[in-house]
């Protein structure tokens, strides 16, 4: 059985956000802008990407 992934592209600055949102995207792997990562679909991962969704994409 393969592990369930989930595309997050970073299509929003977090300049100017909050602290823990900026952290948030530097803790998914996020560094620049449309940048994407591949990542596990984990309750952890799925709970990192709602705190920041206004600066996501998620496929």
């Amino acid at each position: 059985m393969e592990k369930k992934t989930l595309k997050v592209t970073l299509v929003k600055s977090p300049i100017g956000t909050r602290e823990s949102h900026r952290a948030t995207v530097l803790g998914l792997g996020l560094k620049k802008i449309r940048q994407t990562r591949t990542l596990e679909d984990t309750p952890a991962v799925r709970g990192m990407i709602n705190k920041v969704s206004y600066l996501v994409k998620v496929e």
